[in-house]
């Protein structure tokens, strides 16, 4: 190990707030003026669509997204429709992928290496996810982390689906962009405790029949979401290969 990597616990923010700050940091990055640099942080609630978005995955009408205080953004990240809220840990590496960064053999960044970066995140996750007593797993031909559970009543499940009464659902999902210069953007949000409702108004990732859960339903107590930041920090200096922060 011989570089380090910037952590910030920023709270809860504006995704707008937040998206402004990935692309000023991303830029001092590139240009050799900070250190690769991980944000974590919460947002209210807010869905958010990648280059792969459909708008018809979006179910709820106007009136009610005011009613419950969602907020909307086409971003420049992959994959469809996702929602961030209060309760859910998210997670920005702005991380160079270039000469001197993660890939040293172009400033262009090849596909294997952004694929490879995305497991890399997976990884993270999983093994975080490990330390908090919950075993998950990535899927292959589907981005993200991934748990088995008997779906409960209370739980979200998509009104679509057709599902065996003990079914994969997603704890955590990805989407990435990596800009011109090599530097990453947007990454991934691993549901601690979150309002499980709000899945309700989109068809989250596109993915139809696929049930989303968190850690509040899956343990019988919910770790706190800084037990969960340290975990994910931890997880991401060893998979990253960055110098363990004090």
């Amino acid at each position: 190990m011989n570089h380090r990597c910037e952590i910030h616990l920023l709270g809860l923010m504006e995704y707008q707030e937040a998206w402004q700050l990935q692309d000023s940091m991303a830029s001092e990055i590139a240009e050799g003026r900070r250190p690769p640099t991980l944000l974590l942080l919460e947002h209210p609630h807010t869905y958010t669509f990648g280059r792969r978005g459909h708008a018809e995955n979006l179910l709820w009408d106007e009136a009610e997204m005011v009613r419950r205080g969602v907020a909307t953004y086409w971003v420049d990240r992959g994959g469809d429709v996702t929602y961030h809220g209060p309760g859910q840990l998210v997670g920005y590496p702005l991380l160079p992928l270039g000469p001197a960064g993660l890939s040293r053999d172009s400033a262009r960044l090849p596909q294997a290496d952004y694929t490879g970066y995305l497991r890399r995140l997976e990884q993270v996750l999983i093994l975080a996810l490990a330390r908090l007593g919950v075993s998950a797993r990535p899927v292959e031909g589907l981005t993200g982390v991934w748990v088995e559970r008997k779906l409960k009543e209370t739980g979200y499940h998509s009104p679509l689906s057709n599902l065996d009464s003990r079914t994969l659902a997603k704890i955590a999902a990805i989407g990435v962009k990596v800009d011109a210069r090599g530097v990453t953007r947007h990454g991934f949000a691993l549901n601690v405790n979150p309002d499980m409702s709000y899945w309700e108004g989109i068809i989250a990732c596109g993915l139809v029949g696929h049930p989303v859960t968190s850690l509040a339903e899956l343990l019988v107590e919910a770790p706190s979401m800084g037990q969960v930041a340290g975990e994910v920090m931890r997880a991401f200096t060893q998979v990253f290969d960055y110098e363990p922060f004090d």
